[in-house]
C-alpha cells in the first residue's frame, strides 16, 4: 500500500526546532515552476520590493515557522558551470531568504568526500525525513517518509557536512 505523506505545510506546521532541505539535482522539471522558469529564461525578473508579485503560500508557511522559532536552512549541491535551472534558482533565492530561510550552495566538486543520501530531502526536527523522488529528467515522482533513527542520523550528518562546506548565498556567484 502506498505511503500517505502529509503536505509540506502540515509537516512544517508540526515542526518545533529545525527544518533543513538538501537539494542535489542540477535540473528539476516541477510543473508548478514551469511557467516561472520559462518567464525567467525570457528575461522576466521579479521586483523584490513588490512582494505581492512573487510571495506565495510556500513563503507564508516558511515565514510562520521562522516566526515560531524554527530554523529553516536549505543547502544546494550544484555542478559547475551551473545549468540554466540553477541560475534560475539562484535568482529566486532572495525570495526564500525574505521568508526567513538560510541558504548555502556547495559546488559538487567540493562534495566528493561526503556520503550523501540518494534523494533530495527535508528533515524536520531531526526526527522525520521527507524524501523527494524525481525521474532522470527531473520530473517530480512523489515523496516518501522515513523516521528510522539510523537513517535520520545519517541524513542529518550528511546535511551538516554539506552545510559546513557550503558558501552562503550572498557569497555564491553563478
Amino acid at each position: 500500500m502506498p505511503q500517505k505523506v502529509p503536505p509540506f505545510a502540515e509537516l512544517l506546521a508540526d515542526c518545533q526546532r529545525s527544518a533543513v532541505h538538501l537539494e542535489m539535482r542540477d535540473v528539476y522539471g516541477v510543473a508548478d515552476e514551469d511557467a516561472d522558469f520559462a518567464a525567467w529564461k525570457s528575461g522576466q525578473r521579479y521586483d523584490l520590493e513588490d512582494r505581492s508579485s512573487w510571495w506565495n503560500d510556500f513563503h507564508d508557511v516558511v515565514a510562520e515557522a521562522v516566526a515560531r522559532g524554527v530554523a529553516v536552512r536549505r543547502a544546494r549541491i550544484v555542478s559547475e558551470p551551473v545549468t540554466d535551472y540553477i541560475r534560475y534558482e539562484h535568482a529566486c533565492t532572495a525570495q526564500n531568504i525574505a521568508a526567513g530561510e538560510k541558504v548555502r550552495w556547495l559546488p559538487r566538486r567540493l562534495a566528493s568526500s561526503l556520503m550523501l543520501p540518494g534523494n533530495d530531502l527535508w528533515i524536520f526536527d531531526e526526527q522525520l525525513i521527507r524524501f523527494g523522488l524525481f525521474s532522470g529528467d527531473g520530473a517530480f515522482m512523489g515523496h516518501e517518509l522515513e523516521s528510522s533513527p539510523g537513517v535520520v542520523k545519517q541524513c542529518v550528518d550528511a546535511f551538516e557536512a554539506v552545510w559546513s562546506l557550503a558558501v552562503p548565498h550572498e557569497n555564491y556567484e553563478v
